[in-house]
């Protein structure tokens, strides 16, 4: 068993960041010894005061204002990147942080498949890795488990797989600031459209990915590949702990995908998402539809949640992206993701250093 606790480095502590936090400190075996936010009301607090325990928290441990504070004064095993949703605007904070010899999970939606989307930056991200010696993996709820990795793993048990469809109807109320204002929460109709027609609303981040992630591990040729993206009005006055839409406003969006794979629509995917779901009567869920020998249905009612699903896996990939041999890593490089119940420094591939 590996002696020294698995030290993380936080950089980004909102919704996501600081859940993660209080997670590892539910945990045994984890010292966190770095948090960064770049916003100045959490700059300088103690991060005890912040999450409520001073339990596997380095001593003392204040939010500090950049990662240049942080790294190099101390070498963590892992860093986890709760900033961005893009590859692009990820890149120079991971490529940093790879230089440094430090592992990353990034909660970037693309980074879940960064192929699909940016293969040159996905390309020298896993050169600059291998480089230092260190891995990077792009995880979170979806995508990279509900709508893919599920996917694929139960596809394991069918001898043929002809169509596929997707189906997740979640709440987005667990998600922070920076979430409301990708998914338009809170704007009026004419506001939405105007966002929408000019490209300035990110909507469900990760369809590509999980397109990309299904036919590399099947072996299909994407031919064409399309999403949208509606409004979802709501007809009460809804208000999560980051978002607010009065009546007649929009809660969330609609997103829908569709893959052609030889000919014809072989992948759909479907997402509704909203904050407070249930103020507009809507049951939350996953559904998963695999035509082919043998046909399989997949339901979960209710959803399993974003917020908490995000940083489970984030943080339950921990030991497993330090274990890695050093590159880009998918979700379907890596063990089987499980909950760590037990000392996480059990997990850990002991090396002559350790």
């Amino acid at each position: 068993m590996r002696k020294e606790a698995v030290k993380v480095v936080i950089w980004g502590f909102g919704a996501m960041g600081s859940g993660m936090a209080k997670m590892i400190t539910r945990k045994q075996g984890f010292e966190i010894i770095g948090v960064c936010d770049r916003f100045d009301k959490l700059v300088g607090q103690k991060v005890s005061d912040l999450i409520g325990t001073t339990s596997n928290l380095a001593p003392d441990l204040i939010v500090k204002k950049t990662i240049e504070e942080i790294i190099p004064n101390v070498c963590p095993d892992v860093a986890l990147l709760c900033t961005d949703s893009f590859t692009e605007k990820a890149f120079p904070k991971i490529k940093w942080l790879l230089e440094h010899q430090v592992n990353v999970i990034t909660t970037a939606e693309e980074m879940a498949f960064p192929w699909a989307n940016r293969p040159d930056l996905a390309k020298e991200l896993d050169q600059i890795a291998k480089k230092n010696g260190v891995s990077v993996l792009g995880a979170g709820i979806n995508p990279g488990l509900m709508m893919d990795l599920l996917v694929i793993l139960l596809t394991g048990a069918m001898e043929t797989v002809d169509k596929i469809e997707v189906r997740r109807i979640n709440s987005l109320s667990p998600y922070g600031e920076t979430v409301m204002t990708e998914q338009g929460v809170g704007l009026s109709v004419s506001e939405f459209q105007k966002l929408k027609e000019k490209g300035l609303l990110a909507g469900h981040v990760g369809f590509k990915e999980s397109v990309g992630m299904i036919a590399h591990a099947l072996g299909w040729d994407v031919e064409s590949f399309e999403q949208e993206m509606l409004p979802i009005i709501t007809d009460v006055d809804r208000k999560s702990p980051y978002g607010f839409a009065p009546k007649g406003h929009v809660a969330g969006v609609n997103m829908m995908a569709h893959a052609i794979i030889s000919g014809e629509e072989k992948l759909t995917m479907l997402h509704p998402q909203q904050i407070e779901p249930q103020l507009g009567g809507i049951q939350t869920g996953d559904y998963i539809t695999l035509q082919g020998k043998p046909k399989i249905k997949m339901a979960i009612t209710p959803e399993v949640e974003g917020g908490t699903g995000t940083i489970a896996i984030c943080v339950n990939m921990i030991p497993h992206i330090i274990n890695a041999k050093p590159g880009l890593k998918t979700m379907l490089d890596l063990p089987v993701p499980r909950a760590i119940m037990g000392d996480v420094r059990k997990m850990i591939e002991v090396n002559d250093h350790d």
